[in-house]
C-alpha cells in the first residue's frame, strides 16, 4: 500500500513540476493557503488555520537597551516564565508572560556569583528544574553551569571522561534537558554517540540513543574490498548528530535529527525520536506519511531540500510541534504520528521567519525565536484549533461522546481534514458503535482501525445471533442425518415388502 501511494505521490510531484515550468502564472498550493495538510493520497489540502499570530515581539517590545544578538535558546516554564539565550551577548533574558501579546523583562543573566568562571560566554540554551535551579549550556566557557534562584553559583558539568572521546575535542554543549530527579540530558556539537547523560551530582553515566546508522549496502561492501587508502577516504558509517531536544511531562524525551540530503525520504522515521529511560525509540508513528515535515522536495521562494527540524516542543495534549528551518515552517503532529497541521514560510511578513531557531509553548500558545530577525513571534489558537484540541483533550479524559461532537464540528467547518473523520471513527469506538465507526473509518482509508472496528462488530453480532447460529449449524448437521435415516428406514420397509411379497409368491407355486 505504502509502495503504491509513494509512486503515485512521486507522479502527483512530477506533473505539478511540469505544470510549474510550463505555465509561469500557476501558484503552489502551500501559496494558496497558510496552513495546509496532507492526506491519505500525499495530496496537499488546504484547511482553515489552526494559529494566527497574537504579536511578533522585537527587542524594542520588550523594552531591552541592548537588542538581541543572534539569540539561539529558548526555554518557557508552566507559570509563564520565558528564558531567552542571546548568545551574542553573552547574556539570558528572563521574562515572564503578562499575555498573548506582552513579555515582560524580569532579569538578565549575564554573571554568576561565587564561580571562578562569573561571566557567560555564548549560552545557547537553558532549563530550569522544579526548585528553581537555572541550568545554562554555556558554551563558550566549555560547560554546563548550574546557579539557584538568586544566581548563586552550585556546581558545573563538564566534558565527559570516555576513552572514545577525542581527547583534543572543546566541549561544546549545545542543547540540554531535565529529569524530575534534575539528571542532566545534553546534545554537544561534535559528540555524535547519542546524548550526553549526567547525574544530578555531576557524574557522567553515559550517552543514550544514539542514533541508527544508515548507508548504502553497495559502499558497505565496496568497503569490504577496498584498501586500507581507499576506505581512509570513503565516508564513514556513523550515527547523526541530534539537532535538538524536550523533555514532556511524562519525562520522555523527544528529539530531532537531520535527513539525509542525498535520501530525502530514506530515513524519515528517524527525524524524529521519542526516547525511553532506555534509550529506545517509542514513537508512534500510525499516520499514513513519514514524520519528516514536507513531503515534497523542491527548490523555489529562497529555499531548497528538504525540511531540516531544528527544535520540537510537546504539548500536554501530547501534540507535538516541529520547527523547520529550511523552509521556516511547523508542523504538528498528534499521539499517533498523524500530521495536525503544517504552516508558516520564509519571509518578513508577520507569521513568517528569516532563520528561525528554538520553538517553545505555554498552554496552546506557540513562542517561535528567530535568530535572524531577532525577534519571538507568538501564535495563539483559531476557533478552529480550540476545536481541534477540545476533541482531541476530551478523548485523552475519556469523555467520548464529547470528543465525537467537537471533531463533528471541525468536519463542519472543514468537510476535507481526514483528521475529524477519524477522530469521530474513534470516538464511536469506544463507544462501542462498531458499524458507524467502520463507516468514518473506511470514509478516510483508515485501514488500521478498520480492522479493529470489523473484529468487534464481528464479535458483537456473533453475540446477537449465537442462538440462530447454534440452530442453523445443528439444522446443518442434523438435517441430512435425518434425512439419511428416513431413507434407510424406507429403504428397509421397501426391501420388508419384497421379501414378503416373494415368499408369498414362492408358497403359492
Amino acid at each position: 500500500m505504502h509502495k503504491r501511494k509513494i509512486l503515485l505521490r512521486t507522479a502527483t510531484a512530477l506533473a505539478a513540476a511540469c505544470l510549474a515550468l510550463l505555465s509561469p502564472l500557476s501558484v503552489s498550493a502551500e501559496e494558496g493557503s497558510y496552513t495546509y495538510n496532507y492526506d491519505y493520497w500525499g495530496d496537499v489540502q488546504d484547511c482553515p488555520d489552526l494559529y494566527s499570530v497574537s504579536k511578533v515581539l522585537t527587542s524594542s517590545d520588550l523594552g531591552l537597551d541592548v537588542k538581541l544578538n543572534n539569540p539561539q535558546g529558548l526555554y518557557t516554564t508552566d507559570d509563564g516564565r520565558v528564558f531567552i539565550c542571546d548568545t551574542g551577548n553573552n547574556r539570558v533574558i528572563e521574562l515572564v508572560r503578562k499575555s498573548a501579546e506582552s513579555l515582560e523583562v524580569v532579569r538578565i543573566i549575564d554573571k554568576i556569583k561565587g564561580s571562578d568562571v562569573n561571566t557567560l560566554a555564548g549560552p545557547t540554551d537553558v532549563a530550569v528544574s522544579a526548585n528553581g535551579d537555572i541550568f545554562i549550556a554555556d558554551q563558550g566557557n566549555a560547560r554546563i553551569v548550574k546557579v539557584d534562584k538568586d544566581l548563586n553559583y552550585i556546581m558545573e558539568f563538564v566534558k565527559p571522561v570516555d576513552n572514545t572521546l577525542d581527547p583534543s575535542l572543546v566541549f561544546q554543549p549545545n542543547k540540554i534537558v531535565l529529569d524530575t530527579a534534575e539528571r542532566v540530558y545534553c546534545i554537544a556539537t561534535g559528540i555524535n554517540k547519542g546524548l550526553i547523560k549526567y547525574e544530578n551530582d555531576g557524574t557522567f553515566s553515559g550517552f543514550v540513543g544514539a542514533t541508527p546508522v544508515s548507508f548504502d549496502f553497495t559502499d558497505y561492501l565496496w568497503k569490504k574490498f577496498a584498501s586500507q587508502e581507499q576506505r581512509a577516504k570513503m565516508e564513514s558509517f556513523v550515527p547523526t548528530e541530534y539537532e535538538n531536544i524536550y523533555m514532556d511531562k511524562e519525562g520522555f524525551i523527544y528529539t530531532t535529527m537531520a535527513l539525509s540530503i542525498d535520501k530525502p525520504n530514506g530515513n524519515g522515521d528517524n527525524a524524529v525520536r521519542k526516547l525511553n529511560l532506555m534509550g529506545s525509540d517509542i514513537l508512534v508513528k500510525n499516520g499514513e506519511w513519514e514524520i519528516c515535515g514536507d513531503l515534497y522536495v523542491g527548490s523555489g521562494g529562497g529555499y531548497e531540500g528538504i525540511s531540516i527540524l531544528t527544535d520540537i516542543t510537546v504539548l500536554d495534549n501530547d501534540v507535538y510541534v516541529c520547527l523547520d528551518r529550511n523552509r521556516g515552517r511547523l508542523f504538528g503532529y498528534d499521539d499517533q504520528g498523524r500530521m495536525v497541521f503544517a504552516f508558516g514560510g520564509n519571509g518578513n511578513m508577520d507569521g513568517y521567519f528569516r532563520r528561525p531557531a528554538a520553538i517553545e509553548h505555554i498552554g496552546h500558545e506557540l513562542y517561535v525565536l528567530d535568530s535572524l530577525d531577532c525577534s519571538i513571534t507568538v501564535f495563539s489558537t483559531t476557533e478552529f484549533g480550540e476545536l481541534i484540541y477540545t476533541a482531541m483533550e476530551e478523548f485523552d479524559l475519556g469523555h467520548y461522546e464529547e470528543s465525537g461532537a467537537a471533531w463533528q464540528r471541525v468536519m463542519d467547518l472543514d468537510g476535507n481534514y481526514d483528521l475529524a473523520y477519524i477522530g469521530i471513527g474513534r470516538s464511536l469506538l469506544r463507544q462501542k458503535r462498531y458499524k458507524e465507526a467502520m463507516r468514518y473509518f473506511e470514509l478516510k482509508y483508515d485501514e488500521d482501525n478498520y480492522s479493529k472496528a470489523y473484529k468487534q462488530y464481528r464479535k458483537e453480532w456473533v453475540e446477537e445471533h449465537i442462538v440462530v447460529i447454534v440452530l442453523v449449524i445443528l439444522a446443518l448437521f442434523l438435517i441430512p442425518l435425518s434425512i439419511g435415516r428416513v431413507k434407510a428406514i424406507r429403504h428397509e420397509i421397501d426391501t420388508a415388502d419384497i421379501f414378503v411379497v416373494g415368499k408369498e409368491k414362492g408358497k403359492n407355486t
